[in-house]
């Protein structure tokens, strides 16, 4: 079986435009959250190694976090539960490998 793709064309010069737009945003958004992950990754993974050591790298990793996350959320690339929810998790991990 063979899937044939057809491209919408748009009509007018202003759908056109929109077309445009639409991927640049697409693209830009989908780079934001690809970072958000790496980072939220990187914090689990410190995380789970926790060390009195290595403390001040894993809380300026998590503040980095925060800081993307809350980014994302202001620039409606995630939405605000999203975002509650990947720093609520983050603060309960580091309050339970803090606290031990």
């Amino acid at each position: 079986m063979v899937l044939l793709y057809y491209k919408v064309m748009a009509n007018n010069p202003s759908s056109k435009k929109r077309i445009k737009t639409n991927e640049r945003n697409r693209l830009r958004n989908k780079a934001y959250k690809s970072a958000i992950k790496t980072v939220y990754k990187k914090c689990i993974l410190a995380l789970e190694n926790y060390d009195a050591d290595n403390n001040n790298k894993i809380q300026s990793l998590i503040s980095l976090a925060y800081s993307k996350i809350d980014k994302a959320v202001q620039k409606k690339i995630i939405h605000s539960n999203n975002g509650a929810a990947k720093k609520s998790s983050l603060a309960i991990l580091y309050k339970q490998k803090a606290g031990k």
